[in-house]
């Protein structure tokens, strides 16, 4: 996604290119002139925007978990049976990570080496709390496994889900589109969870 010089960059747009460049070097690895290079501008016009590169991670890891925070405020995943309500919120854990690959693929490499980074990790473990009540209450009405301990199935359902940055690469030609890969994670999952 290199901006040249010529072209008007947003906000957005420089977020957009520090996230790529983010990933393709690693946070750390990553300086302000591999970002300037990468946008076409100079870092005096990034720093016009923000006040370094850990200011740009926030807003990234921000977008991430907003997408991600959202999905437990949806009225699906807040009313009705818990099963219904994890089942929801599987689905659309891994919609979002598709709507927003670049931006949860940075999220999911954060390792805690920054504050920004603790500050995320801490945050991608209250979610993954939330799903593990979900989990519970699930299995206490009696629709999941009980011999599955909540906080294992939630690793392993994340496991599987997060593993879709890995290979998801959207509009490739007979690739499938992110609706029939949410689905099929929500089949798997359930298929050995439910009773």
């Amino acid at each position: 996604m290199t901006m040249t010089k010529r072209d008007t960059y947003t906000p957005e747009s420089l977020l957009a290119v520090a996230v790529e460049v983010f990933n393709e070097r690693g946070y750390d690895g990553t300086s302000m002139e591999h970002l300037s290079r990468a946008a076409g501008i100079s870092k005096s016009s990034i720093y016009h925007h923000v006040k370094g590169k850990e200011e740009l991670l926030r807003r990234a890891i921000d977008r991430a978990l907003d997408g991600l925070f959202g999905i437990l405020r949806e009225p699906e995943a807040s009313q009705g049976r818990a099963i219904e309500r994890l089942e929801h919120v599987v689905r659309r854990t891994a919609e979002v990570l598709m709507a927003e690959l670049p931006y949860v693929t940075l999220l999911l490499r954060v390792r805690g080496n920054t504050g920004t980074e603790r500050w995320a990790m801490e945050r991608r473990r209250e979610f993954d709390h939330e799903v593990s009540e979900l989990l519970r209450r699930a299995a206490a009405d009696g629709d999941l496994r009980a011999d599955v301990e909540p906080r294992l199935a939630t690793r392993l359902l994340f496991g599987m889900i997060n593993s879709i940055v890995e290979w998801y690469r959207p509009g490739r030609g007979g690739a499938a589109s992110g609706e029939e890969v949410a689905e099929a994670v929500v089949r798997m999952a359930f298929a050995g969870l439910r009773t």
